[in-house]
């Protein structure tokens, strides 16, 4: 079973992948992504992708405002992981 703290780790790795200027940077869990570090629309495209790759779960673009905030998207893929 994938733990919650496993699932933030994957989320932040990914996000550094996409943003790597971004690393180190204290994240709200609960604060979009988007307004937190001026993400543009490419790179939360990216950021959607890099989830799919790292965790083989199927995001469906109705998902992807679950995805907004690292609480958010915690809570939206842990259930399909845990499958």
């Amino acid at each position: 079973m994938t733990t919650d703290a496993e699932i933030e780790a994957t989320v932040k790795k990914v996000l550094f992948d996409v943003a790597p200027d971004l690393e180190g940077e204290e994240i709200d869990p609960n604060e979009e992504l988007r307004e937190q570090f001026e993400i543009d629309s490419m790179d939360f495209l990216n950021f959607v992708i890099g989830l799919h790759e790292a965790t083989g779960v199927e995001i469906p673009e109705s998902d992807y405002s679950h995805l907004q905030t690292l609480s958010g998207a915690v809570a939206n893929l842990k259930p399909r992981m845990n499958q």
